[in-house]
């Protein structure tokens, strides 16, 4: 199933619950929340307290990013604030297998995210432990960049991987994705992709429905 999950940081936060009403409306299943602590990426962004209120305006199941450091620390909170699916990133885990298995534990989905330097290669062990991968198309920690060309072999190569193993993985994309290149990343193997400033950037609901008609062709085809 192609999803669009449209990440939180790229919103007016004046008007967080009109435009998370209006991206949900326009056919949006994901709502994705990255969750930055300033030493695994320079940048801090919200927590748990947000979340949990946002949970109280929305129906959207709940992709939380954690790029933060040894991220199982968070897991049953990030549980309670209302997080359905749980990306950690390889790098960040000194045990990816047991947080992986700790995500599970608490009933969520487990996802594992790659920047983009990080080969498909790191999966290998576990990848049929996990529900979902996160390629990360740029580097992460700010919004509004370009993507960086060679992930989408990585994509490519992901999918392959998984195909042969007969996983039905679903791929993630995240960074500088748009109405416009958005068939490159889904004809590579992604099923879900991440915009941010191109869904919350003018009309986040006229941005929306243009993903979801390319979403929908792809799934028709």
């Amino acid at each position: 199933m192609n999803i669009l999950a449209p990440s939180l940081l790229g919103c007016d936060f004046s008007n967080l619950e009109r435009q998370i009403k209006a991206v949900e409306e326009a056919g949006a299943g994901y709502l994705h929340l990255d969750v930055m602590d300033g030493l695994f990426v320079p940048s801090i962004s919200f927590g748990m307290p947000v979340i949990a209120s946002i949970r109280k305006c929305t129906d959207m199941v709940f992709d939380v990013h954690m790029m933060v450091k040894e991220p199982g620390r968070y897991a049953q909170v990030m549980k309670e604030a209302g997080a359905e699916l749980l990306c950690v990133h390889q790098e960040a885990c000194l045990h990816l297998d047991r947080t992986v298995s700790q995500i599970h534990a608490l009933g969520m989905k487990a996802g594992v995210a790659l920047n983009p330097a990080t080969p498909v290669s790191v999966l290998e062990c576990i990848l049929d432990q996990v529900d979902q991968v996160l390629v990360m198309t740029v580097n992460p920690g700010f919004g509004g960049q370009e993507y960086i060309p060679y992930t989408l072999e990585k994509v490519r190569a992901l999918r392959r991987l998984a195909t042969e193993r007969g996983l039905h993985l679903d791929i993630q994309v995240d960074g500088g994705i748009t109405p416009e290149n958005a068939a490159v990343f889904l004809e590579a193997g992604a099923n879900i992709l991440v915009a941010g400033s191109s869904v919350f950037r003018g009309d986040p609901g006229e941005n929306t429905r243009k993903f979801m008609d390319v979403l929908r062709k792809y799934e028709a085809d």
